[in-house]
């Protein structure tokens, strides 16, 4: 039995007195039923409970009533609910919560993830001035991504919020997430909700390209290397047979050595200058394989019995994915409906300057030049077997040539050419390439395709960050003329006054043509040289020695020549 007042277990059967409390209590049998008291001293009321049990469930229910939680409050008349937020960190063994970085935050229980994210991370900031900019991710401290429930409820976005959150996954670490960590037991999603958190919305993560790439980048183990032994005269022979060697893995980082005319190989170790070279060697090679057809910078894969032999389509793509992550050139050069189709885009537009057949151009000239629909049918029928194989041979008004012409080319770019585009697909998986593709086609597809803006001036001025004497030294004195006489040969490059060019000049310095989309690692540097009269560059430092010398007259001079006259770099 119990005592009625404070629900101590009694052991004696029926005592007068609680042994805890000090009350006195009435005699009560075994069995729980009230005896009569044989005592002078008048019993106590008859308990409420016969039991603790009952008194504890009711008490239950009475805090039900009127409890609303420890961190409910109210602000103006509305209910507010404080929860604590604060930033993960991303280690070996997953997400790890950061010590020191928990702030209180009270905010409105119906509110949506996206408001609550930002008023996350404004408090964040506030408190910690070290937290770096965003995109930030929301997150459960179990690491699932907090969801509005309606987004989460909604059938007719279930299967592509599936495939976005695969790919998210993938790139946890491009971002800074916040965590929500609620004690309240009354703002809890239940098991219930939980369960429907398999479909989660898509993140636009605000990436650029050097990070998604240095994410891929993870992946190379750069305690193993694939050897590559490299001419220079025929780049793509030695590249072939090192990709297909048998210890060749896409995940080992990459040994480059060059043989110069002679059959002997260079002095020296590749830390960087020599990969970046080959890289940008074999990518202005590759535009020209018999493989691609189309203009110069809008390239698309044609069959070629040879080259499916040989499985070169599969090479070109694996070495494309592995020239983006290893810190090499992007190719620039491949056709927009290429990669929208290979990313699963519907989005198609050619023209005939994209056809290079003469005989067929100009047959598809003469359909959308037709003047009535009787010429229009005369050229169709001429040309039957052409379009026939093709699949489109049919009545076509003059209203419907330009649809005609586009369909044809559809065929002629894409359809005819599925076997190695698939090919191409699945060289280009190296390295993880595809899905970072599929999750950013905004921010990489550019990178596959041709972009309009060259090198400028101000860009390697601006990149070649020079190391100066301290100021007021007599060798800072000449550093500082050099600086102008380098400034002005820069413009001079970009206004063809000189004998070579600034990606020539950028070969020279670094051992690439084009800025990669990895960026340059490390930064490029400017130094200067007191016992050379020529430029001297260290590709694998990204370092560029410029010469004291007396007239901008000779600075031009030696430029030009020691840069046209570089034993490897800089020439290709």
């Amino acid at each position: 039995m119990y005592c009625p007042n404070c629900g101590k277990e009694l052991v004696e059967l029926s005592p007068n007195f609680c042994s805890s409390c000090g009350k006195r209590i009435q005699d009560i049998g075994v069995g729980g039923t009230p005896q009569p008291s044989t005592s002078a001293i008048p019993p106590c009321p008859t308990p409420a409970f016969s039991t603790f049990r009952e008194y504890q469930q009711k008490k239950n229910e009475e805090r039900q009533k009127y409890s609303l939680g420890r961190k409910r409050l109210k602000h103006n008349g509305k209910i507010k609910v404080r929860i604590n937020v604060g930033l993960m960190v991303i280690q070996k063994g997953g997400l790890r919560p950061l010590r020191g970085k928990t702030v209180s935050l009270t905010t409105d229980p119906d509110i949506s993830s996206t408001t609550l994210l930002s008023q996350a991370v404004k408090k964040m900031k506030d408190f910690n001035k070290d937290v770096k900019d965003g995109p930030f991710l929301l997150l459960y401290p179990d690491g699932t991504e907090v969801l509005d429930l309606d987004n989460r409820n909604d059938p007719g976005t279930s299967e592509c919020l599936t495939v976005q959150s695969s790919c998210c996954r993938n790139y946890t670490n491009l971002f800074e997430p916040i965590v929500i960590d609620s004690e309240d037991d009354v703002e809890d999603l239940t098991q219930d909700k939980e369960k429907d958190l398999s479909t989660e919305e898509p993140v636009e993560a605000n990436v650029q390209a050097h990070e998604i790439i240095a994410h891929l980048a993870l992946a190379i183990d750069h305690k193993k290397i694939s050897r590559f032994n490299i001419c220079r005269s025929d780049v793509w022979d030695g590249a072939v047979r090192g990709f297909q060697r048998n210890t060749y893995s896409d995940n080992n980082d990459m040994f480059i050595r060059f043989n110069d005319d002679a059959g002997c190989f260079e002095e020296g170790l590749d830390t960087g200058g020599p990969r970046r070279e080959f890289l940008t060697l074999l990518t202005s090679h590759l535009r020209n394989r018999p493989i691609f057809d189309g203009p110069s910078e809008n390239r698309y894969l044609v069959y070629n019995s040879r080259a499916a032999r040989e499985d070169e389509y599969f090479l070109a793509g694996k070495m494309i994915a592995v020239s983006i992550v290893h810190g090499g050139p992007a190719p620039h050069f491949l056709s927009k409906n290429l990669v929208n189709h290979m990313i699963g885009n519907p989005s198609f537009s050619a023209t005939v300057e994209d056809v290079k057949d003469e005989e067929i151009g100009k047959v598809l000239q003469q359909v959308l030049e037709a003047e009535s629909e009787e010429s229009l049918q005369n050229v169709i029928l001429q040309n039957s077997t052409m379009f026939q194989t093709a699949g489109c041979l049919r009545s076509v008004k003059a209203c419907e040539k330009q649809a005609f012409v586009e369909e044809y080319l559809r065929w002629y770019i894409i359809d005819r050419n599925h076997g190695g585009i698939q090919r191409f697909k699945d060289g280009l998986a190296s390295l993880g390439f595809p899905p970072a593709l599929q999750q950013h086609s905004s921010v990489l597809s550019p990178v596959l395709c041709f972009s309009a803006k060259a090198l400028t001036a101000s860009d390697l001025e601006t990149m070649f960050r020079p190391d100066l004497s301290p100021a007021g030294s007599n060798r800072r004195q000449k550093e500082s003329k050099t600086l102008g006489f380098w400034a002005d040969y820069l413009l001079d490059s970009e206004e063809k006054m000189t004998a070579v060019s600034l990606e020539d000049l950028l070969m020279f310095a670094t051992g690439l043509a084009a800025l990669p989309p990895a960026g340059i690692i490390p930064p490029p540097r400017l130094e200067f040289l007191s016992d050379s009269p020529f430029p001297v560059a260290n590709t694998c430092a990204n370092t560029l020695k410029l010469p004291f010398l007396e007239s901008y007259r000779i600075f031009k001079a030696n430029m030009d020549f020691g840069i046209q006259n570089a034993p490897g770099f800089g020439c290709y």
